[in-house]
């Protein structure tokens, strides 16, 4: 299973470390790569009603023909099934097949069947192995790697899951020629975030060019940026696997992104890459308030994200603005708050991304103010 475009990069967590394969065309050849990284026999296929029609046989065959038993689940698609509800349906299906701790758990889809796939491995008879087939751009440049699962819930997105690493990634470049293009831009803005925080010279091919090949699914292009974008994320994953300190810089845009998502409603007027690009913007602006970002590095930002098509102000819900204190509080609620106070990613400039605590509330609430009123 090595088309000859293919390329390997080794995420390294000691006894746990694996390998994230990119490259077009690796559906076809997965059970044996799949196989080659299984304890046993079996393999339960999770995916979604999206993505099913399209790749479920291929990737059911290929295991077959591995000589892997195989049974799957097919959930909805769309934000709204990373629920209580859908994470006890999965298991319930896993169980009524009499899983075994050597079953293979391959997540087929996309962010949010990684998330809920890795997380029922994740508990399923205490841990069973799980693989990540990506199949949206933002999967392969960032979802799918580095072991964060979950669900949403109530109170805010993703606060209860694991930290579990998957066995194999394949990000199969040929996949995203299906999607709509409003998704290939949602997964854009993965891509941008890694230039905008270590990685100046990747933000400068985005602009002069980059960034409208990735949109036109170039190849070449599609294979740099997941590329460029996992190998940043395992170096950092490598070096703080459990959040505790500089792997926080991965959420740049997030803290206000999911904010967004929460007061939108999941599966509303925002897909989470489309969040994360208003969100980017606002972390740049709160920047420019605080005196740490010249302002020319935020114009840039919000200037290139508009360019290729994202979102880089809060959309109206209801046809109203977005409430600026609602989101103020639905921040609070996030994964990185501290002694009560949220953890923010800022910048003192593009490619110069901090972790900054000691931010004033009035001052955040000034910023998204700001952006709630300007005209969508």
């Amino acid at each position: 299973m090595s088309p000859a475009l293919s390329q390997t990069l080794r995420v390294d967590l000691g006894d746990r470390s694996y390998d994230i394969v990119i490259g077009s065309g690796l559906l076809a050849g997965c059970g044996e790569a799949i196989r080659a990284v299984s304890r046993g026999k079996r393999a339960f296929i999770v995916t979604d009603d999206n993505v099913a029609p399209h790749y479920l046989d291929i990737v059911r065959t290929s295991l077959e023909q591995a000589g892997m038993r195989v049974d799957h689940a097919i959930m909805p698609a769309g934000e709204q099934a990373k629920s209580w509800d859908n994470l006890g349906r999965l298991l319930d299906a896993m169980l009524a097949v009499r899983s075994e701790r050597k079953t293979m758990v391959v997540a087929l889809g996309g962010g949010v069947i990684g998330d809920l796939a890795g997380f029922a491995a994740s508990i399923l008879l205490r841990g069973v192995d799980f693989v990540q087939v990506p199949t949206t751009l933002l999967s392969q440049v960032d979802s799918s790697v580095g072991g964060k699962t979950g669900i949403n819930v109530t109170q805010g997105k993703n606060l209860v899951g694991t930290f579990y690493q998957p066995r194999l990634v394949l990000a199969d470049t040929a996949v995203l020629r299906t999607l709509p293009v409003r998704e290939v831009l949602a997964g854009y803005a993965e891509v941008a975030k890694y230039g905008l925080i270590d990685d100046p010279d990747l933000w400068d091919w985005l602009e002069s060019g980059g960034g409208a090949a990735i949109a036109r699914l170039d190849e070449q292009a599609l294979q740099r940026a997941i590329l460029a974008s996992c190998t940043a994320k395992a170096r950092v994953v490598a070096s703080d696997e459990r959040e505790s300190g500089v792997r926080a810089l991965l959420n740049l845009g997030h803290t206000f992104g999911h904010a967004l998502e929460a007061e939108g409603g999941y599966g509303g007027p925002l897909l989470h890459g489309e969040a994360v690009a208003v969100g980017m913007v606002m972390a740049f602006d709160l920047s420019v308030a605080m005196g740490l970002c010249p302002p020319a590095d935020a114009a840039r930002v919000r200037a290139h994200l508009a360019a290729v098509g994202l979102p880089v102000v809060p959309p109206q819900v209801n046809g109203q603005p977005m409430n600026a204190e609602r989101l103020l509080a639905h921040m609070a609620s996030d994964k990185k708050v501290s002694d009560g106070k949220v953890t923010f990613v800022l910048a003192h400039g593009i490619g110069q991304s901090i972790l900054c605590r000691d931010v004033d509330p009035p001052q955040v609430l000034q910023v998204l103010q700001q952006a709630v009123t300007v005209p969508t």
